[in-house]
């Protein structure tokens, strides 16, 4: 017994064991912790020295871009102060109605505007309103706009020069306005401004890896690389300033105060701020350069990544050459891992069955969630038509609950009550895998009894062995886009009224010459009726009277037509005899006045009678205004080898009836002949530009057409083309 009571006696007991792996543990714990703080000072030190790196980077690119801003902003400071000093602005202040003086100075300004290299250069009176300007010849001309509510407008006329930054109010482009007061004898008579567009220092900022923006002294971003960003507010701006920015117009008609998505957070220790995005958490070091000359404060950015970047390759490397030192204690770790493998299995099974119950009722909170968060409303049936499920954006829109639909086989209980038969066809279809791809619009009864207009987008509802169970419907609400339809329907139809009582006028300055001649035939009328009476002539005065009663009787007729006209009731079409039209129209007022200027009026007829369904009075009209136009036109312009003649041409051609007015003027040019029927477009100082759009407008009323061109040797030839009531007997062309 003795040898193994030795060898016994000579075995390591564990209790010898336990205190050096105790030792052991304490030992790597030391190295581990002293590596570990290795780590993250090699970490903090490289995080750091890449902090002022890009300090320095922003601090040295904040000075070139403000360099940059600052030359773009006050290269034209010297062109509204130089162009106010011409004697042709003050002349143009001075004579405001003179078109010889507009003239000039419309071009003057745009030569200058043209070298100098500027967007717009124009000059507005005491009271705003834009005189001339560089872009006068353009759709969005400054001509006859006026900015007076403009601060740089006030500055100017106060006797500073003006400084604004703000988007266009006819062009809707943003720009900078720079303005000098027009000074004579001590006193300012005129404002001249230059627009400058910052978009050659903008744009390069958009090829940039991070944001750089401008702000004003109020905090808003008016210029930037991230067009989301611009005219939102950086803090909140005042309510008095909000309302003076909305009276300019600084930022748009529109504008309202919106925060803008990040938030600048200070740190003293920091030449600058750190900027947190909103909703995706990214951050960015921020410089801000002031431009106090300009009230401007420019910020320039560096995404902070390369910071997070530069500590991390700092730990990858401090933790390489750690790693030595921590690999012995590694492999000891191991070896007590596997004896505490066994007893942890049971324990670490316990706990993945808890976690991943855990995440399953996470996922099942997240999807339920996102359901509820939808704004599209869902609904899923089975194959009968049953309601299996709906979410919180369906349940919204028809006013029941969930329990109250689900469940529910058809008529359901928002089907509106006016189109049953509509809904009942709608579900057999869908039923029967019938269902559109581009969806359908369906009218709903709210639970309150509204009515609902909705989208349904239908497709097959699939499980997951890929069995067909059901349908599922998305469920858009387009109620408000239907009520906005609506609307602009309405307000369509109200827009065209006011443009027919816009028409009204040019039309009853139109027909003022037609009403003249029966008004004029009245007094004279009048008067010989007074005289024969005297004399006892019963006969004549009879015939005096009777055509009295028919004048008086024409002139209530073309009053009752304006007013129709104005009222919008159709007109009165009868059949009408195409040369007896001209023929009046001639006796009217033509044929005077071509003998009052001293050209000879020449009238071509077809042989058979050309019969029209149109308003007498109204064609009348329109062959009257286009002859006045020859007329007028013939007047201004030197006779041609033929001389003057006004020739009016009643034909047929292939079942249409024309009538063709053709002068001896100076013809269309090409620039005003594409433009002749526009409205507002004139090329008289004293006209309003709708005699010929009106007379367009008439003829197609009727179902004809009005066309204007060259004619041969000189002058021009306006066509009226009508269907025929009856077609005449043998076609021809003229």
């Amino acid at each position: 017994m003795a040898p193994a009571d030795s060898a016994e006696a000579g075995a390591p007991r564990p209790s010898h064991r336990l205190p050096r792996l105790r030792r052991g543990a304490g030992f790597i714990a030391a190295l581990l912790c002293l590596a570990a703080l290795l780590v993250v000072a090699a970490g903090e030190w490289a995080a750091q020295n890449e902090r002022d790196a890009q300090w320095d980077n922003l601090r040295r690119s904040g000075e070139v871009q403000a360099l940059a801003l600052r030359g773009v902003a006050t290269r034209y400071n010297y062109l509204p102060f130089t162009t106010a000093q011409h004697p042709l602005v003050r002349q143009l202040l001075h004579h405001p109605a003179s078109q010889e003086v507009r003239d000039a100075a419309n071009a003057y300004l745009q030569a200058v505007n043209e070298h100098a290299g500027s967007d717009m250069l124009y000059v507005m009176d005491p009271q705003g309103l834009t005189l001339a300007s560089s872009n006068w010849d353009t759709p969005n001309s400054f001509v006859h706009q006026n900015y007076r509510n403009r601060p740089y407008f006030h500055d100017a006329l106060g006797g500073d020069t003006g400084r604004f930054y703000g988007v266009g109010k006819t062009t809707g482009e943003p720009g900078l306005f720079v303005s000098a007061p027009v000074h004579d004898n001590g006193r300012v008579i005129g404002v001249v401004a230059v627009k400058v567009r910052m978009e050659p220092i903008a744009n390069p900022w958009e090829q940039l890896r991070d944001p750089v923006f401008v702000t004003d002294a109020r905090g808003i971003v008016f210029l930037g690389s991230e067009p989301s960003w611009l005219y939102r507010t950086s803090h909140p701006v005042p309510a008095a300033d909000v309302q003076q920015l909305q009276h300019n117009e600084q930022y748009g008609t529109g504008w309202t105060p919106r925060p803008v998505p990040w938030a600048l957070r200070q740190h003293s220790d920091q030449p600058g701020a750190e900027l947190h995005l909103d909703g995706n958490g990214k951050r960015y070091l921020a410089f801000e350069e002031a431009l106090p000359d300009l009230g401007w404060t420019l910020t320039v950015t560096a995404d902070s990544r390369v910071v997070t970047v530069a500590r991390q390759q700092a730990w990858a490397l401090a933790t390489l050459a750690s790693g030595l030192l921590v690999l012995g204690a590694l492999y000891w770790q191991l070896r007590e891992r596997r004896l505490a493998e066994n007893r942890q299995a049971r324990i670490g099974l316990e706990q993945r069955v808890q976690e991943r119950t855990h995440a399953l009722q996470q996922a099942q909170a997240f999807r339920q969630s996102m359901e509820d968060s939808l704004l599209v409303g869902m609904r899923a049936r089975d194959l009968e038509g049953r309601i299996v499920y709906v979410n919180a954006a369906m349940c919204d829109m028809v006013g029941y609950r969930a329990d109250e639909l689900i469940g529910q086989l058809p008529p359901y209980p928002y089907w509106h009550p006016d189109e049953l038969d509509r809904h009942w066809n709608d579900s057999d279809t869908v039923l029967a895998g019938k269902a559109s791809p581009q969806g359908r619009e369906n009218r709903l009864r709210h639970r309150d009894g509204s009515d609902v207009y909705t989208m349904f987008y239908t497709t097959r509802l699939i499980d997951g062995h890929g069995q067909h169970i059901g349908w599922m419907s998305s469920v858009v609400n387009i109620t408000a886009q239907k009520r906005a339809e609506e609307q602009q329907q309405q307000r369509e139809a109200q827009l065209q009224r006011v443009q027919r009582v816009i028409t009204v006028g040019e039309m009853a300055s139109t027909l003022a010459h037609e009403l003249n001649q029966p008004l004029a035939a009245l007094v004279n009328y009048a008067a010989a009726a007074r005289a024969l009476a005297a004399q006892g002539k019963t006969g004549p005065l009879n015939d005096s009277l009777e055509a009295l009663s028919a004048q008086a009787l024409r002139a209530a007729d073309i009053v009752g037509r304006i007013r129709r006209w104005v009222r919008q009731h159709p007109e009165s079409r009868e059949p009408c005899d195409l040369s007896a039209i001209v023929e009046q129209s001639l006796e009217l007022l033509l044929r005077a006045e071509a003998r009052r200027q001293g050209i000879a009026v020449r009238v071509e007829q077809t042989g058979a009678p050309l019969q029209v369904h149109a308003d007498r009075v109204l064609l009348e009209q329109v062959v009257i205004n286009l002859g006045l136009n020859a007329l007028q036109a013939m007047q201004t312009h030197q006779p041609p080898p033929e001389g003057h003649e006004l020739r009016l041409r009643v034909a047929a051609d292939h079942g249409h009836a024309l009538v063709q007015v053709l002068d001896r003027g100076p013809g269309l040019p090409p620039g005003i002949a594409e433009r002749l029927f526009e409205p507002f477009f004139t090329t008289r100082s004293d006209g309003l530009g709708l005699g010929l759009n009106i007379c367009r407008s008439i003829i197609e009323s009727m179902g004809g057409q009005l066309q204007a061109r060259n004619r041969e040797g000189g002058g021009a030839v306006f066509e009226i083309r009508l269907p025929c009531a009856v077609a005449p007997e043998a076609a021809t062309t003229p």
